[in-house]
């Protein structure tokens, strides 16, 4: 920073003072004003005011150093500290004490270059803390000259290398609230003193603080830095410009109203100030009178323009500039003015009212003004050589007349005046009261230093001085809003004030003194009258010849009436041309040109060409005749011999049209997981669950080539044969149909995929709109039939918004202009390609690395040996030259024709007329070498591309048809093709390249033709790129140069400019994925790295620019020199190296952008022996292609705009505008930052830039809303011929194989366990009965017998029917689950599905139509009582409004009474009479609970039964559903709390329902009785269709078919004599069935899944409520040995769906304590009662039930694999593991049990017996000696009791030991267990 020099008024003369202060700005290379003010205002101010004192005491405490954000300061967090670590003030992170009073006397480590420095902490005034900070990141005495950034190191715990200020805050815990800045926080210098001990020492000079305090001398260092002219330095220039004319606003000088002479002396006083704002109200502010002009002025505040010209020292990184609050811009950049005080005492009655300042004058058209018109001279074209373009500026511009054809009249910069104008209103809501914008006098005295820097070759850009002005006053706006911030005391109208701006009257001397440094490039006309006396005047001067040398003339009139007007005229030839041609739109200019070819006006310069040199036609005609039309440019004859036989030989060629890579799929991906995003969002656009398949269309521009591309990369994915769209895809032509190229002819292809879109419904289609930035034209903006706005009118149309079906993917390089404030894409729906800033391809292993835009701007950067993007210095001047000569051509048509004169004559030096050499450029002529020698080196004749832009049709052709001339008569039309690639015609190759490459792809077809640009890989070749832009053309891998010298340089917009260098972007192998060096980089110990020329015969390119007296060995380069001198051997075994190396430091030093004349004096030529050496090892140049990007040349304007970065770092081309359909929204907006992501990019642009009206999304608006989105429109944006194609036909892909996924689930196929019971000799029923005939049924034994497949690992029940195998399971228990066998089935249209699937028919079941919002559901209570819980349950119902007429209320929203039943009779075909509950917990997103489908639209009642503490998440995601919420007592209960709870709710509903309709005159037998108990994984239901063949079982045929739920329910409920049955049920699917299965239509046995219970009948059998497993196998045991009937029909099956998440795995077992490993084995599940056992976080019975199923052979030792003599369990199946087998028997009088006479059992087991075990019950039963009992009870007592009731101890023996307990606490209620043994 640097320091603002400010005090009394040097008593030298001022004319001395301005006149050595001119002289030395004239003998300096600088092209900025010196500031001579630091030489008037030398002496430091002596008083200061108390208000002043305050404001610089806390300066440092309340100002930041380098913000100039417009925004209110943002609060800073700082970063956590480190675990542990200390976060006491005063010590550092390690716990060391800082503060300087406790540690003054103790030694520190200061390194060498390092001071010790006292930190200032926020919260710790008294103190200081010590550090050790590296002096150069200090600034010196005078505030200046301090590096950036920070390096110091701890003194406390002595941790060294601290890079940055805000890590070392954090170490040394300052816990700030603001941005840590070394500015603020480093105080003072820390010295010795006489004891030793350190002390305070002088204060740091941050921003020239020590001049306050003292008075300094003048001193040289106080002017300006030197500005670089060009290049990166220049944007650091026109940021000290931008500062300094920041702050010259309020400058305070003696110049007289009418400006200041040389001779004339310095008036005093200023003779008027303008009018203050103190807080918001005007106040006049007093000036002081002086009394003598000798003595010194002495000023309150400094006067501003001192600072500002006094500032010293370039702006550094990361403060864009000067501050507002540095001492050199603080006071400047201030909106208050300051009085000017000469010190002496204020005369009250010398005060005077001051003047008020001129208000910005108001900005009219020419037609406004009434003065006479201005003559515009005639020949002035002629004359000046240049049509100058006058900038209309502030007030009227006068009229024009006479020779008017020859000026241009821009109203640019009046615009970016009234832009400036609007600025305030933009941030009026940070102010207090309105914030005054710019003044006009300051807004021209920016626009005079911003031309002063300007480079005498460079083209001033608007973006350049919107950005000058925006910087300016957002100073000023800052300090004012930190004004209003803090609490001021009270101003006075006599308190001093700030800032004072610029007046009238001082413009024009303060413009005249900025011009003066210009060396006459800028010049000032002021005029008092009117403009047009300046004008007048300008127009004088040009024809007197006087502004030769002038680029810039500003005229300014400040007149007193009319106010300040202004306009500027450029004159230069250069920047008038530019400006002039920038004017134009591309389309335009193409029109320019095809006028002046058409009109033959390029004459004159083919005219010139040849007059300049010899002509070319003749020499080629020569030519022609010597060589008779073949030439031989081989070095070495034998050689090519032997090339030529070895023709066909390269293996290099491998042409790989689709490649997939790791990244590409990673963007496959995104895209999908988008998609999946939009289907899974509440707005329900996208129901990915009703699409069967995908189908899409690809549009592309009107490009043959792209479109033929897009064609070969679908053909060659195979993603048609994928998506089932092709069977066999055995050419392009079945792939074309997918591709639509958007011209006159799309219109039908479009409606043709609308119209296929609305006949199939379950068909996602996607709408890929490729290069989709393309055309963005609005369909409105013209007729229908004009091409442009097709796109609009095509893609946009209703038909294709309104599709549910159709999804619209925009993929794009360049999505600026896609992203306004009004655009159709949602910020959500972005898809970026991973970055390379930010080391995301880091992530995958790619094998190649990319290299584009970002890539070729830093192969420009030092250290990059060869950079690949360059500029030619020689064709830019000869360009110029041209220009100057031919005022009346379009540059772009002197550039082609010069360019292609560069190629002519190169190909004729290549070819052997060497004397041609000097007519062309070192570049030109190292393309054509490379193009012809290149192919010698391969087997095959593989080439190198080069790429010549040409936007120009017209151009093109030109270019075209003399190219090929020339390469006819040189005889080279064997060596190389040139091709002509426009975008409406297909290629053309000649026939001998058009066999090349056939041979080079082995292609056999014989009408085979190269219809891509990627189909020419290898071929040496010339293509002449045409079209206005490319349109998403690929280039191949064997592009070497791409020649992009003539580019439209004018008309400069972000997106037109990036995808012309995107033409050059490249996939380089990356043989190392770590290493960071870019591919550019060429080092001495790997000649295959990139180069400019890499072939052995480039010598011949250099030899016109050798030095005919210097050795050619001599020249080349130290390096040469060094590799060849000290090892010959190596320089002879390796030529081609030396050639290379050679050719590289020639290139190097011809494209370098000094040009220096002294260096072109290099040689590339070697001995001709290293080129016969060379012979052995040929290598194909397309292999070096491979490993290197292509070389890159530009214009130089485009050049300097790509290299040059602003000040966030990015390069320059990224503030441009996106595209010429997009305005920004305000001029003032901030820059793009280089560390935002491209999602914060997209935010920046969808911020700051709006549509025009012909923008196809300017009308894009939606009624009082802030966006209007399309919900299924994506945007993929990547960088240019990165893979963007192949990821998304590969998301394609991913997407169709989602969707056969979706549609199709993992159903459980197990065969059915235990099947050979079922073989019976006995026919019951007939094959093909419909129902059961319960006489028939009543005969059917019951089948004991667990057919589940689940339930393969339990304990078999016992029956004599059933003899059980003595082996064992050999899977383990723990992975049951986990091994059940599945099969993928689709998806029919009965299904069963979870909350993820979205219709347009499930939409109101759902609850998803706005009929039914999500609050409208109602909580009502339903209690009821029950003997066996000993208290009142209390349940809760959540009963949408939709749901209410299923139940019957006291009243109206009163009390809810019951559950309305219907009757047995009743017959509605679209209704399901039973009420089906379905448990769960833990799948509220997964359970199938959508039955809509399954019941074919049947009406039914379905209520989930939950658990309380998921009532939130169930009612949120199935709102239209009824949930019955358990008490809370069951939340830790399994599944038989929920079937106990679900029938006796049925019961108790069942009894209120008799009662009701009992008095309606209903008979209670009538009530139908029967609910549906099923799981939450029942998917699909089945049925079996039997075709009987007479009474042979054999002959029988059964096919199976998918069929409703309600086709099931409804044949079941009209069973005959339905409610006799207690159970009903159906089998589970399986794929692998058997016939026999079929042999009975129903079985009498257990049900399982999905069962009808009849609730009246099963009164008296009660569900275990405390058990979690087997609980159906338990309750089918109760319910067969109370006798009633369970019918299974074999004819109907349930398929069940694998759900991995939810159901009982919701209950795991952990231990209470923390620190215990989770994974607990079963053997610990009990213990012994009252030890010291780890207990566990699980309820008792799913502890007991666990341990039996895995450890049971503990207590029933005799039992393990011993079937025949099972353990006895009464009244209850508890799982006992697969190899003991359990007897189930009821106490229950009159039960139904099996019959034991004669059975002995190896062991008893008694679970918590009721009062029907007896003693004299078990005493029915014989068991084997030893056999075992376990007897399970809820507590000790009860144990006992158990035992003494039963009298067990007349039986078994019973130990101490035996008692145990599970491993619960007394809270969690264990379950106690004894055992013992039989005697």
């Amino acid at each position: 920073m640097g320091n603002s020099y400010a005090g009394q008024l040097k008593t030298t003369r001022f004319e001395e003072v301005l006149h050595n202060s001119i002289e030395a700005s004239l003998r300096s290379n600088n092209i900025v004003p010196r500031p001579v003010f630091s030489q008037l205002y030398l002496e430091a101010e002596q008083q200061i005011t108390s208000l002043e004192a305050g404001r610089i005491e806390n300066k440092d405490d309340d100002e930041d150093d380098g913000s100039e954000s417009s925004s209110p300061p943002i609060p800073y967090q700082m970063k956590p500290p480190p675990e542990g670590a200390c976060t006491i003030d005063g010590f550092c992170q390690s716990g060391k004490d800082l503060r300087l009073a406790f540690i003054s006397n103790e030694q520190m480590e200061v390194p060498l270059g390092f001071l010790l420095v006292g930190v200032k902490s926020p919260n710790l005034p008294d103190h200081l803390l010590v550090s050790v900070v590296d002096r150069r990141f200090l600034p010196d005495d005078n505030g200046r000259n301090a590096l950036l950034g920070f390096s110091g190191n701890c003194v406390g715990c002595g941790e060294k290398g601290f890079r940055y200020f805000t890590e070392f805050s954090n170490h040394i815990n300052l816990k700030l609230t603001t941005q840590p800045k070394k500015q603020k926080h480093l105080r003072c210098y820390l010295i010795r003193n006489a004891q030793g001990a350190l002390t305070q020492g002088p204060l740091i000079c941050w921003r020239g603080t020590e001049s306050r305090g003292r008075q300094t001398n003048s001193s040289p260092n106080t002017s300006l830095p030197p500005l670089c002219p060009q290049g990166p330095g220049q944007l650091a220039a026109l940021d000290s410009a931008e500062a300094v004319l920041s702050g010259s606003q309020s400058a305070v000088t003696a110049a007289q109203p009418t400006g200041i002479l040389a001779e004339q002396a310095l008036p005093p006083l200023v003779s008027g100030a303008p009018t203050a704002h103190y807080n918001g109200k005007d106040c006049h502010r007093p000036q002081l009178s002086s009394s003598s002009s000798s003595q010194p002025a002495r000023n309150v505040n400094r006067p501003s323009v001192i600072g500002t010209l006094a500032n010293s020292g370039p702006p550094k990184k990361r403060h864009k500039g000067w501050s507002p609050e540095s001492p050199s811009a603080t006071d400047s950049a201030k909106n208050n003015p300051a009085p000017v005080s000469n010190g002496s005492k204020a005369d009250s009655g010398s005060l005077a009212c001051l003047s008020q300042p001129s208000p910005a004058a108001p900005l009219l058209s020419p037609l406004a003004t009434s003065e006479e018109p201005v003559a515009v001279p005639d020949n002035l074209l002629k004359i000046c050589r240049t049509r100058p373009v006058i900038f209309k500026g502030h007030g009227n511009l006068p009229y024009l007349c006479g020779n008017v054809n020859d000026v241009i009249i821009s109203p640019l910069l009046q615009s970016c005046y009234q832009n400036s104008q609007a600025l305030p209103r933009v941030y009026e809501q940070y102010g207090a009261s309105p914030i005054q914008p710019l003044s006009v006098e300051m807004m021209m005295l920016l626009t005079v230093y911003y031309l002063v820097q300007l480079a005498p070759d460079q083209v001033p850009l608007i973006e350049d001085l919107e950005q000058v002005f925006m910087r300016s006053w957002q100073e000023s706006h800052l300090t004012e809003i930190r004004q209003y911030q803090q609490t001021a005391p009270q101003v006075t109208p006599q308190a001093p004030s700030q800032i004072q701006p610029v007046t009238p009257a001082q413009l024009p001397w303060l413009a005249r003194l900025a011009a003066s440094s210009s060396n006459d490039s800028v010049q000032i006309i002021v005029s008092t009258n009117t403009l047009a006396e300046g004008l007048s005047e300008t127009f004088k001067y040009l024809v007197q010849g006087k502004l030769a040398q002038t680029n810039f003339v500003v005229i300014l009139c400040t007149s007193a009436s009319r106010g300040t007007e202004s306009c500027v005229v450029v004159t230069g030839k250069h920047q008038a041309r530019a400006l002039a041609e920038s004017m134009s739109t591309p389309i335009e200019s193409l029109k320019e040109i095809n006028y002046e070819l058409a009109t033959g006006k390029t004459d004159a310069l083919r005219a010139f060409f040849s007059s300049i040199c010899p002509d070319m036609d003749t020499l080629l005609e020569t030519f022609y005749q010597e060589k008779g039309g073949r030439v031989s440019l081989s070095s070495n004859p034998e050689l090519s011999e032997e090339t030529a036989k070895q023709e066909g030989q390269c293996s290099e060629l491998i042409a790989e049209w689709h490649q997939m890579r790791p990244i590409q799929l990673a963007v496959a991906r995104k895209l999908l997981s988008h998609v999946c995003a939009i289907a899974d969002s509440s707005t329900q656009n996208l129901d990915l669950g009703s699409f069967e398949k995908v189908e899409f269309l690809i549009s592309v521009p009107p490009s043959e080539v792209t479109f033929q591309q897009i064609v070969l990369h679908l053909w060659s994915s195979g993603i048609l044969l994928e998506l089932g769209l092709e069977k066999y895809c055995m050419s392009k032509k079945g792939a074309e149909q997918y591709v639509v190229k958007l011209d006159s002819q799309a219109k039908g292809k479009i409606d043709a995929f609308i119209q296929k879109s609305r006949v199939n419904p379950y068909t996602l289609f996607i709408l890929v709109h490729d290069h989709a930035h393309w055309d963005l034209s609005s369909g409105a903006s013209g007729p229908s039939d004009s091409p442009a706005g097709l796109v609009d009118r095509l893609l946009n149309c209703r038909e294709i918004q309104e599709a549910p079906n159709i999804l619209t993917l925009h993929v794009t390089s360049f999505p600026f202009s896609l992203q306004t404030k009004y655009t159709r894409v949602s910020p959500y729906n972005e898809i970026h390609w991973p970055s390379t800033c930010n080391n995301d391809v880091d992530l995958y292993h790619e094998n190649t690395k990319y290299f584009g835009l970002s890539e070729l701007i830093e192969s420009t950067r030092s250290g990059h040996s060869l950079p690949v993007l360059r500029y030619d210095s020689s064709f830019q001047a000869m360009v110029m030259a041209l220009g100057e000569r031919f005022p009346k051509l379009h540059s772009a048509v002197i550039r082609t024709f010069v360019l292609i004169q560069h190629y002519a004559v190169a190909m004729m030096a290549v070819a052997g007329l060497s004397q041609m050499k000097k007519y062309t450029s070192v570049e030109t002529l190292e393309i054509i070498q490379n193009l012809i020698n290149a192919p010698e080196q391969c087997p095959s004749r593989h080439g190198s591309m080069v790429l010549l832009r040409v936007p120009s049709v017209q151009l093109a052709a030109v270019a075209y048809e003399r190219l090929c001339q020339v390469r006819e008569k040189l005889g080279l039309q064997q060596h190389f093709e040139i091709i002509l690639g426009s975008p409406n015609t297909a290629l053309t190759v000649g026939k001998h390249f058009l066999e090349m490459l056939k041979t080079w792809l082995k292609i056999q077809d014989a009408d085979w033709v190269p219809r891509t640009y990627l189909e020419l890989e290898a071929l040496p070749c010339i293509l002449i790129f045409t079209g206005m832009d490319p349109q998403g053309e690929s280039l191949p891998r064997s592009l070497k140069y791409c020649d992009l010298r003539l580019i439209n340089s004018t008309y400069l917009m972000r997106t037109a400019l990036e995808q012309e260098l995107g033409l050059t972007a490249y996939l380089v192998k990356s043989h190392r994925p770590s290493e960071k060096v870019p591919a550019s980089d060429v080092t001495e110990s790997d000649p295959e790295k990139p180069s400019s020329t890499d072939n052995e015969e480039e010598e011949i390119v250099m030899e016109p620019f050798c030095s005919e007296s210097t050795p050619a060995t001599g020249t080349s380069g130290k390096h040469l020199q060094s590799s060849e001198l000290s090892n010959p051997d190596k320089s002879a075994k390796d030529p081609d190296k030396n050639q290379l190396d050679s050719s590289l430091k020639v290139t190097v030093n011809e494209s370098s952008t000094s040009c220096d004349p002294q260096t072109r004096k290099t040689t590339g030529s070697l001995s001709k022996s290293n080129t016969v050496m060379s012979q052995s090892a040929p290598q194909c140049p397309r292999a070096k292609s491979l490993n290197q990007p292509p070389i890159v040349l530009l214009p130089k304007a485009v050049y300097d705009v790509i290299t040059s970065v602003d000040s966030s770092g990015l390069p320059k081309s990224t503030s441009f505008l996106p595209h010429d359909l997009v305005m920004w929204a305000s001029s003032f907006r901030p820059l793009l930052s280089k560390i935002m992501t491209c999602t914060e990019q997209s935010l920046y642009y969808r911020q700051w830039t709006i549509p025009t009206h012909n923008h196809m999304d300017s009308k894009n608006m939606a009624e009082g809303k802030t966006d209007n989105f399309h919900p299924r429109r994506l945007l993929l944006s990547g960088p240019p011929q990165v893979g963007k194609t192949s990821a998304y036909l590969q998301f394609l892909g991913i997407l169709s194989r989602m969707l056969i996924r979706l549609m199709e689930v993992d159903i459980y196929d197990e065969e059915e366990i235990n099947s050979n019971v079922m073989e019976d000799s006995v026919q019951y029923q007939k094959p093909d009965a419909v129902w059961p005939d319960v006489a028939v049924f009543n005969k059917l034994p019951f089948d004991y017998t667990v057919h589940d497949p689940k339930y393969e690992d339990a304990s078999p029940v016992y029956s004599r029917e059933h003899t059980f195998g003595n082996e064992g399971s050999s899977r383990k228990q723990e992975d049951v689950y986990l091994r059940r066998r599945t099969t993928r089935m689709k998806l029919s249209k009965y299904a069963a599905y979870n909350t993820y699937h979205h219709c347009e028919q499930c939409h109101q079941y759902m609850g998803l139509s706005p009929r039914y919002q999500l609050y409208e559901s109602a909580l009502h209570a339903f209690s009821f009582s029950y003997s066996m819980l000993g208290e009142e349950i209390q349940l809760y119902f959540i009963i949408p409004k939709s749901k209410e007429h299923h139940f019957s209320f006291s009243q109206p929203g009163g009390q809810l009474e019951s559950m309305k039943l219907p009757l047995t009779f009743d017959k509605n075909p679209d209704c399901i009479k039973s009420p089906i509950f379905t448990p769960t917990t833990g799948r509220h997103e997964y359970g199938l609970f959508n039955l809509y489908h399954a019941m074919d639209g049947a009406n039914h009642l379905h209520i989930l039964v939950i658990k309380e503490y998921e009532m939130a998440a169930y009612k949120k995601y199935w709102p239209n559903h009824i949930l019955l919420v358990l008490p809370s007592i069951f939340n830790g209960s399994g599944v038989g709390a929920a079937h106990f709870m679900i029938k006796e709710l049925s019961y108790h509903n069942l009894e209120l329902e008799r009662n009701r309709q009992e008095e309606l005159g209903i008979k209670p037998q009538d009530i139908w009785p029967f609910i549906i108990v099923a799981d939450d994984s029942c998917v699909m239901w089945n049925m079996v269709d039997v075709v009987p063949a007479g009474n042979s079982m054999s002959k029988t045929s059964f096919s199976e078919r998918n069929v409703s739920l309600k086709h099931v329910l409804q044949h079941i409920e009209a069973t005959p004599a339905v409610t006799q049955y207690g159970l009903c049920g159906m089998r589970k699917w399986s794929s692998r069935r058997s016939t026999g299965q079929f042999r009975e239509p129903f079985s009498h046995c257990h049900l399982h899944d999905f069962v009808l219970l009849n609730v009246d009948l099963t009164q008296t059998v009660q569900f275990n409520q405390n058990r979690f497993t087997c609980v159906d196998v338990d309750f089918n045991l109760r319910a067969h040995s109370a006798g009633l009937l369970i019918c299974r029909f074999n004819y109907f099956s349930v398929m069940k769906k694998q759900i991995a998440i939810g159901g009982h795995r919701t209950f795991i077992i952990k231990s209470k304590v923390s620190d215990v490993p989770t994974t607990i084995p079963p053997s610990q599940y009990i213990c012994a009662p009252d030890s010291k056992h780890t207990f566990l976080m699980a309820p008792a019975q799913l502890l007991l039930e666990k341990y039996l199923q895995h450890t049971s052979q503990r207590f029933f030792p005799m039992s393990l694999k011993n079937y025949a003599h099972p353990v006895l369990s009464v009244d209850c199946y508890l799982n006992l593991g697969l190899e003991i087998a359990v007897c189930y028997v009821s106490s229950r009088p009159h039960s139904i049990n099996i019959i034991c006479s004669g059975l002995l059992f190896s062991g008893l087991l008694l679970y918590i017996c009721d009062s029907f075990v007896t003693a004299s019950f078990l005493k029915k039963f014989q068991f084997l000696k030893g056999a075992t009992l376990c007897v399970i009870c809820q507590d000790r007592n009860a144990l006992r009791q158990t035992v003494v009731k039963l009298e067990l101890e007349e039986e078994w023996r019973f130990r101490l030991r035996d008692e145990f307990q599970t491993a619960n606490s007394k809270e969690d209620k264990p379950l106690f267990i004894l055992t013992g043994q039989h005697v």
